[in-house]
């Protein structure tokens, strides 16, 4: 209930503490991200003494939001104490037992976040979220048991999300090793069928170049490759259809029958596409350039950023 929230003021206090004495050398940035990364800024001829310093559990961020994808560069700092420029508002919570930073940092990841700030901006040349907007920030703030549950379900979740982007890194990198090693370096295991057919039954399963395979050359790919290999078109394999993205001025076209794909609704590397939140009706697809993808259609983006990217469509969207 918007009863519980509370003015984030109360609980927070500015810190201005300058690198005086140069005893702080890291010099980082704070990113749309929501992260700390390293600093791209020349600092040649610079006087790092002016700079803030942050320490563990101090937030700084970026007042300026024009020109900053709408979001708001804010960040916990987690790792060693570093520096950042005087561009930057570093603060700090005020007592850890009433609120907790990582619960603070979730709410400053939240989209609605960004949005308030956005709109919370203000400012003729650049547009900024100032401290006093910042200590205006309303949020629910629970008691700190519930603080502490809340932050350890989220970690809990982000550990489950990194695990799976690890898995997903190394089935990868798996597929890519085994694509070289059967189609650059043509050690595909011998089938027991082949085997049989040389009259060598007892190579099944071993490295075709390497159990004496006979190679040829290929004129097309100027290398030698596997005998009985050859170059041919993808359109030998089945039907090659192009779509295009129905226009936002005709919003009669979508519908909720049949998942409408984009090319940003996948990455680079075969897995499920799960599809986006439009839709494209089969009453309204009638006359469009868009197609229902069979079952076992690869797709393949052709134009604009995301062009190569592509993937396999295991089952019906």
């Amino acid at each position: 209930m918007r009863s519980n929230y509370k003015k984030l003021g109360p609980y927070i206090r500015e810190v201005v503490e300058k690198n005086n004495d140069l005893a702080v050398q890291l010099l980082l940035g704070v990113s749309v991200s929501k992260e700390f990364i390293p600093s791209i800024a020349n600092t040649i001829g610079t006087d790092m003494s002016t700079y803030k310093i942050v320490r563990e559990n101090q937030f700084a961020y970026g007042p300026v939001t024009s020109r900053n994808s709408d979001k708001v560069s804010i960040a916990l700092l987690n790792e060693e104490t570093c520096i950042v420029s005087t561009s930057y508002t570093v603060f700090e919570i005020i007592n850890h037992s009433e609120l907790l930073p990582e619960y603070l940092m979730m709410w400053f990841r939240r989209p609605e976040f960004d949005r308030y700030a956005r709109f919370k901006s203000h400012g003729s040349v650049r547009e900024l979220f100032d401290w006093d907007e910042m200590c205006d920030v309303e949020l629910p703030i629970p008691a700190i048991e519930k603080q502490r549950e809340i932050v350890k379900g989220y970690h809990t979740i982000v550990d489950r999300i990194k695990l799976n982007e690890q898995l997903n890194q190394r089935l990868e990198e798996t597929a890519q090793a085994i694509y070289k090693q059967w189609f650059v370096d043509f050690e595909f295991p011998l089938s027991a069928e082949y085997a049989a057919a040389i009259g060598k039954p007892e190579l099944e399963g071993q490295s075709y170049k390497s159990s004496g395979g006979e190679m040829v050359y290929m004129e097309v790919l100027k290398q030698e490759v596997p005998k009985g290999w050859e170059d041919c078109l993808m359109s030998d394999f089945g039907p090659i259809i192009t779509g295009k993205t129905p226009s936002s001025t005709t919003p009669h076209h979508f519908g909720t029958e049949i998942s409408f794909i984009t090319p940003t609704d996948y990455p680079n590397y075969f897995i499920h596409a799960n599809g986006s939140a439009r839709a494209l009706s089969k009453a309204g697809a009638n006359g469009l350039k868009n197609k229902i993808l069979p079952e076992g259609s690869i797709l393949v983006t052709c134009i604009g950023s995301d062009m190569g990217n592509s993937n396999y469509k295991s089952r019906v969207i």
